[in-house]
């Protein structure tokens, strides 16, 4: 028996593949009905778990000038801001101005540990124990607050103010008093990270 080639072939659309936004043109039809896992460059092929979209937020920021932005960081968006965001993320673009810091990144680190710390090296051995993703996620935050330092002469901020800012963001703790004891810690990790990077 033999098979022929197809007969009767109507192309009604094109599809592509985006590595950042999945199929491009495929009818709602055949698309999964599975919720979209945000896209991550792979730990395999780039070394690190870091989401797409911070990258993209981050390329966006550099490429507008934002390293020399005086006090980058220090001044949130209104709440209409945070949301319009929000927004624009959702639909895949990348509005003007905005990048997130990664919020819960030292959660796993032992609490108790990370207020014992005492010297630079210590904070070294405590920062060693986080998972793959969230020392991929603290080593790029490192890794852009250096770059923000390097414009410290224009933008005002340096490793303690960024240190500060960030501080807060990188832990959830329900106690404020805790929290706050816990912040000035990280405070001085991150400080003491940026300075070595």
């Amino acid at each position: 028996m033999d098979i022929g080639g197809p007969t009767n072939i109507q192309h009604v659309t094109h599809v592509t593949f985006d590595r950042f936004n999945g199929f491009l043109g495929l009818p709602s039809e055949f698309e999964p009905d599975v919720p979209k896992k945000a896209p991550s460059a792979s730990a395999t092929v780039f070394g690190n778990c870091v989401p797409v979209i911070l990258l993209l937020l981050q390329s966006r920021l550099y490429d507008q000038g934002g390293l020399q932005v005086e006090g980058i960081f220090r001044i949130t968006g209104e709440n209409s801001e945070e949301e319009y965001v929000r927004e624009q993320l959702n639909k895949g673009l990348i509005p003007d101005g905005s990048i997130g810091l990664p919020r819960g990144v030292l959660d796993p680190l032992p609490a108790g540990q990370v207020m014992q710390c005492e010297s630079d090296d210590d904070f070294v051995k405590v920062v060693r124990l986080l998972p793959q993703t969230e020392a991929s996620l603290l080593n790029w935050a490192i890794n852009l607050m250096a770059d923000v330092v390097q414009f410290e002469h224009v933008n005002k901020m340096n490793s303690r103010n960024l240190a500060l800012v960030f501080a807060p963001n990188m832990s959830k703790m329900a106690d404020p008093l805790t929290a706050l004891m816990y912040a000035v810690q990280v405070m001085k990790l991150l400080k003491s990270l940026t300075k070595k990077t």
